[in-house]
C-alpha cells in the first residue's frame, strides 16, 4: 500500500469500513481486431476496497505529491495523451468501470447499487485557480457508476478525517496514526 493510501485506508476506516490493499478484477473487453470478434481479459486494479454491510467502496487514490497533480483531461479522458488517460481508465471509460462494479459486486455479494466509486486525490494541478478540481468534480458528479455518481475526495478531508482518528486516545497499531500522535507528542503539528 502506497503511502497516501494509509491515509485514505484510515479515513475509510473511521467510516467504518473494512479496509483491503489493491485488488484486481479481471474483465473482458472487445479487441479492436476488424476481421472478426475477440475478447481479451485484463486485470484492473482497485486501489483500495472498504467493504461494510451496506456499502462497497471502490477507491482509486492518486496522490500526485510530486508531481503537476491531477489533470481533469486525464481524469475524463479528453486528452490525446492516452498513456496520461489510461491511469484514470478505470474512471473514465465506461465499460471498464460498469464491469468492475459489476465483478466486485459478483465476488462480494452486493448488489450493483450498493458499490461506490470514489477517487481520492492529494494534489490537483492548477491548485491556485482550482480550475482542474472544479472540471473532476462536476464530470464526476455527473457519472453514474453503480449506486450513484463518482465520488471525489480531496486531501483537505482526508487528513481533516485523519488528524480526528489521531485524537483519538486508543492505540492503533498505524503508521499514519503513530506519525500524527509522534508529532503532536513532540510539539511539530500545528492546529
Amino acid at each position: 500500500m502506497e503511502a497516501f493510501e494509509s491515509f485514505v485506508a484510515v479515513a475509510l476506516e473511521a467510516e467504518h469500513f473494512v479496509v483491503s490493499g489493491g485488488v484486481k478484477f479481471r474483465v473482458k473487453l472487445p479487441t479492436r481486431k476488424a476481421a472478426y470478434t475477440e475478447e481479451q481479459t485484463h486485470g484492473y486494479e482497485v486501489d483500495l476496497v472498504g467493504a461494510r454491510a451496506d456499502r462497497l467502496v471502490l477507491a482509486s487514490v492518486k496522490s500526485a505529491f510530486g508531481s503537476r497533480g491531477v489533470v481533469a483531461e486525464h481524469v475524463t479522458g479528453e486528452t490525446s495523451d492516452e498513456r496520461a488517460s489510461r491511469r484514470y481508465r478505470l474512471l473514465n471509460d465506461q465499460a471498464v468501470r460498469t464491469r468492475v462494479v459489476a465483478e466486485a459486486a459478483k465476488r462480494y455479494r452486493y448488489s450493483p447499487d450498493q458499490v461506490q466509486l470514489r477517487l481520492y486525490v492529494g494534489r490537483f494541478s492548477g491548485r491556485k485557480a482550482g480550475e482542474h478540481e472544479q472540471r473532476v468534480r462536476a464530470w464526476a458528479a455527473e457519472q453514474h457508476v453503480g449506486g450513484g455518481p463518482i465520488e471525489v475526495i480531496g486531501v483537505q478531508a482526508v487528513v481533516r478525517v485523519v488528524r480526528e482518528a489521531a485524537g483519538d486516545t486508543q492505540y492503533r497499531d498505524s503508521a499514519v496514526l503513530v506519525t500524527l500522535k509522534a508529532l503532536r507528542e513532540a510539539g511539530q503539528l500545528v492546529g
